[in-house]
């Protein structure tokens, strides 16, 4: 990725910090932290002030950071992350810095406001999270290939979905096969057959798959820090007039999401457009949770299709479509795609069918 693009999210969240009224912003979160400067290790804090851009870590980052950090002035030492801001007078009294309390502990809130006690902390929530809802150009291209990886490694397990195999047989050769193709599995793969699938996060277990049992397979890839995430559910063996009418509900509900996705459309009309037609055909009490949710740098983002949601969604959202059915006992039907969000619809990404499998 160009340095430039880092730049540019670095020249928008400073834009957003103002017309807030903010001076500056003090980053913990790492995924947020790789999102605004590109470091990837797992201890960092960032610092955004009207004077400077300061990056914070230990010597275990040295080189790391030396050559993944883009925009940041870099301080490394063994002291505290706080001992190096004050040490260095990288804060200077009297700023207005937001905060990210949504992913900040007590004691180190309490540890912050004592040693830098004449700054005035402004609790924020998802300033960051909000500009990566909106991806750039770098960002689809990685999504796409997660995705292509998704759909290449679920056609190669299909002939594993028989008698004498079992759901963590599936789930591991997956995760194997995401390994060699990708960065890796961007989620514990979910594969749940028969009752198992009435689970919505079911983990795999010994069972064998048996015929007339519905696979869920919630799994994919993750590519330069970007997930994809799929859902598909074929049958084994035979499928019942029951398989069908309930295949035929979800994957109906999953399409109707898709048609009506797109920027200026409210989260929560996408996630009505799936739970109405299910409700209308009387299952709605087995549909037990949202509608789908962004994707990026983790797996669950901003923003979120829900009945509560009062969020809207804009170009280049990356969203999931997944509604489902899950009758306890018999199973579950779970359909998901990944999709761009347009201007006039969205795009699907997956390839993979949607119409009912059934494996013989």
């Amino acid at each position: 990725m160009s340095d430039s693009m880092y730049l540019k999210r670095q020249q928008k969240l400073r834009e957003v910090l103002d017309s807030k009224g903010l001076d500056g912003m003090l980053i913990t979160n790492l995924t947020n932290i790789r999102y605004i400067c590109g470091f990837t290790g797992s201890a960092a804090s960032c610092l955004v002030t009207p004077s400077g851009q300061y990056f914070i870590t230990d010597g275990r980052y040295i080189e790391q950071s030396k050559s993944q950090v883009k925009g940041f002035e870099r301080f490394i030492d063994m002291s505290s992350h706080f001992s190096q801001i004050k040490d260095n007078s990288l804060n200077p009294s009297g700023l207005k810095l937001a905060f990210e309390g949504d992913h900040m502990s007590y004691v180190q809130y309490k540890n912050m406001t004592e040693m830098f006690s004449n700054t005035t902390w402004e609790n924020s929530s998802m300033i960051l999270e909000d500009l990566a809802a909106v991806k750039d150009g770098y960002e689809l291209d990685c999504i796409r290939v997660a995705v292509e990886v998704t759909d290449k490694v679920y056609e190669e397990i299909l002939p594993m979905l028989s008698p004498g195999h079992t759901e963590k047989e599936v789930a591991n050769t997956m995760v194997s096969k995401y390994r060699e193709y990708s960065e890796g599995e961007a989620y514990s793969p979910i594969v749940a057959t028969g009752p198992n699938g009435a689970l919505p996060h079911a983990i795999p277990t010994d069972r064998e798959f048996k015929n007339g049992d519905f696979v869920v397979i919630d799994a994919a890839a993750k590519y330069a820090g970007y997930h994809a995430d799929m859902t598909r559910t074929p049958v084994v063996g035979e499928a019942t007039s029951k398989h069908e009418e309930v295949y035929a509900i979800v994957k109906e509900s999953q399409q109707r999401g898709c048609d009506v996705a797109k920027a200026g459309v409210p989260c929560k009309e996408v996630d009505a457009a799936t739970r109405d037609y299910i409700k209308e055909m009387g299952y709605g009490e087995y549909y037990t949770h949202g509608t789908g949710h962004g994707l990026g740098l983790e797996i669950h983002t901003s923003p979120r299709f829900s009945p509560q949601s009062k969020q809207v969604l804009e170009k280049n959202n990356v969203m999931t479509i997944e509604p489902g059915i899950y009758l306890a006992g018999w199973g579950g039907v779970r359909i998901e795609d990944d999709v761009i969000i347009g201007d006039d619809g969205c795009e699907i990404l997956n390839k993979t069918t949607k119409d009912m499998v059934v494996l013989n």
